[in-house]
């Protein structure tokens, strides 16, 4: 993780658990947006959406060398 130890600003980015998913699908399992989003279970749109604000916080976090936090979101498990 960067640190910013040396008086820079410090701060934490919050990414809530569908952008984790979003972002898990696509950038790390290869998935197209359409697979994603079935797989969620959302629309293509909404699944556009949480994956721009994804990486979004992820390039804050990187930039500034701030922390990510993953919590928070509007999900149910599927069995």
């Amino acid at each position: 993780m960067p640190r910013t130890d040396v008086g820079g600003p410090t701060g934490i980015v919050n990414i809530n658990l569908e952008e984790l998913e979003a972002i898990r699908l696509v950038d790390l399992i290869d998935m197209t947006q359409e697979e994603a989003a079935f797989s969620m279970g959302i629309s293509r749109k909404t699944l556009w959406r949480d994956l721009v604000s994804a990486r979004k916080k992820v390039a804050q976090a990187l930039v500034n060398g701030w922390r990510i936090e993953i919590a928070g979101g509007d999900y149910a498990l599927r069995q």
